[in-house]
């Protein structure tokens, strides 16, 4: 008889997350069943969906409101299934605001409930730590300095590290890439990243396209691969081209294959969010941005305590790459940010050190550490 373990991811990263940590959890207990939410990722390491995970995938107070029925609704729904057929253990993966919520309601039923990944209260909703600690039996910390904060919380937490610094090569092959990608070695490419949330791609796609008009005025030769997490978000982008008359730019779409077209690029514009580890991990230069509604943007600015938002600058304590958010990310802004960068050897080779450091202080064999530490709340087999 399967045992069941319940898993809620809400976007693309947590998908990736999710899938490894499933994964090892199987080879040790074979006879565990996952059922909940979660992406294509999850369902190909044998989940069982209940809803689909696009329905979560929306970001920022102003986009959740206008969502917030649905979105409610469905917590409710899973709510009431949890209790009825109750599981192991729950473990949500990120997506906090939804998360929590149905943690704490499992938790007080006598369910243990995991979390994996702390929201970033360090930056900002700092006041989120006492909820944390109504809601979760233990938190799986993807950076070392979040330990210190649950303990002194009285959360219970594992450091696991990252899963991309584990999947990720230290040395990655740029010739190799543009080789499969049949890419010239001497060609200028840009990769361009705008999210792989609907309402970020719709925000983002026309800023990116005449990023690459201002970009083409003084380097005609370069392209630009942009990677994109599914069909809705690619006709999303298609769409933007159209509406900028830029069917004749050097846009190639791909099908997901952001860490191949990041590999492959000279430089990266990429959206604010794990995108960016990525990146790092992968030892690419970057320009990080990101646009939201201008309320969202005021009540985040008022909440956050960091002067920055980008991962690697975060991680590093400094700004370590550009960063041009809201009204600050113009096409010219972003085109000249990129051109600088681009230009800059010293600058990229400094980079690629600082990046290499960072990978190494990340690798932690996480799905093995983020499985023990699941495995330790489940019954023998």
């Amino acid at each position: 008889m399967a045992q069941v373990i319940g898993i809620v991811a809400g976007e693309a990263s947590g998908d990736l997350l999710a899938s490894h940590l499933m994964a090892a959890i199987r080879q040790v207990r074979p006879d565990v069943e996952f059922v909940g939410i979660g992406g294509p990722k999850m369902q190909s390491a044998g989940m069982r969906v209940l809803f689909p995970m696009e329905k979560l995938a929306v970001f920022g107070y102003v986009e959740v409101l206008r969502h917030y029925r649905e979105i409610s609704g469905i917590r409710r729904k899973l709510k009431k299934h949890f209790l009825a057929n109750p599981p192991l253990l729950f473990i949500g993966v990120d997506a906090p605001d939804f998360n929590f919520g149905l943690e704490y309601a499992l938790k007080r039923s006598g369910i243990p409930t995991m979390h994996y990944v702390s929201p970033s209260i360090w930056a900002w909703r700092g006041e989120r730590i006492k909820m944390i600690r109504k809601a979760v039996t233990h938190m799986l910390a993807l950076f070392p300095h979040e330990s210190k904060i649950y303990q002194d919380a009285g959360v219970p937490v594992s450091y696991v590290g990252h899963p991309l610094a584990d999947m990720l090569p230290e040395n990655p092959d740029r010739a190799a890439m543009r080789e499969m990608m049949r890419i010239p070695l001497q060609a200028k490419v840009f990769a361009f990243l705008p999210g792989s949330r609907q309402s970020e791609v719709r925000q983002l796609a026309p800023l990116y396209i005449e990023t690459a008009r201002i970009i083409l005025q003084g380097m005609p030769d370069a392209r630009f691969l942009v990677p994109l997490a599914s069909r809705e978000t690619r006709t999303i982008f298609e769409q933007a081209i159209y509406d900028c008359k830029a069917e004749e730019m050097p846009f190639s779409l791909l099908f997901g294959h952001a860490q191949d077209a990041m590999t492959a690029a000279d430089i990266v514009l990429v959206a604010s969010g794990t995108a960016t580890l990525e990146c790092a991990l992968l030892k690419r230069p970057m320009v990080i941005t990101y646009r939201l509604n201008a309320l969202t943007w005021r009540i985040m600015r008022r909440k956050s305590y960091l002067p920055y938002f980008g991962l690697p600058n975060i991680l590093l304590g400094r700004f370590v790459v550009p960063e041009l958010m809201q009204e600050d990310a113009t096409p010219r802004n972003l085109a000249q940010a990129l051109l600088n960068l681009l230009n800059d050897q010293n600058a990229v080779a400094e980079l690629e050190v600082i990046f290499g450091e960072l990978h190494k202080n990340l690798r932690q064999n996480t799905a093995q550490k983020a499985a023990d530490a699941v495995l330790s709340y489940l019954p023998s087999s």
